[in-house]
């Protein structure tokens, strides 16, 4: 499984622990927008920044997982390491110098809150846009 579909599964089963969770992995290639065009539905109905949320009030650690992928993916128990974001980072399509990890570290926490939010994510629009 890819480290996007490990971390959707891990917020759905926090959200609907009854049921198995979705396969999820990113587009090979990104696709252009396509008017019309619905999401994938995955995450459909679930308040991800919620599940988040919780997951941060119940941790013994400070987590500002609104800010930080390396704080995200540690909520969610997803190996943090610099070759695990490099592996989401080329799942996501970084473009950029994966030896600059601040760069990409930014870039990868957005783009991940724009992938939730297309696999049908509620997020708020600050985490988005």
């Amino acid at each position: 499984m890819s480290i996007f579909g490990d971390i959707v599964g891990k917020i759905f089963h926090r959200a609907k622990p009854e049921q198995p969770a979705p396969v999820v992995e990113p587009d090979p290639a990104p696709a252009p927008a396509v008017e019309g065009s619905a999401p994938s539905q995955a995450l459909a109905d679930i308040d991800v920044a919620a599940v988040l949320d919780q997951l941060a009030s119940e941790s013994s650690q400070t987590l500002n997982w609104r800010v930080s992928i390396v704080d995200l993916m540690k909520l969610l128990q997803v190996d943090s390491s610099l070759e695990h974001r490099k592996q989401l980072a080329t799942e996501l399509h970084y473009g950029g110098d994966m030896n600059d990890s601040a760069s990409m570290n930014i870039w990868l926490h957005k783009q991940l809150m724009q992938a939730l939010a297309a696999n049908g994510g509620k997020l708020p629009a600050d985490l988005i846009g």
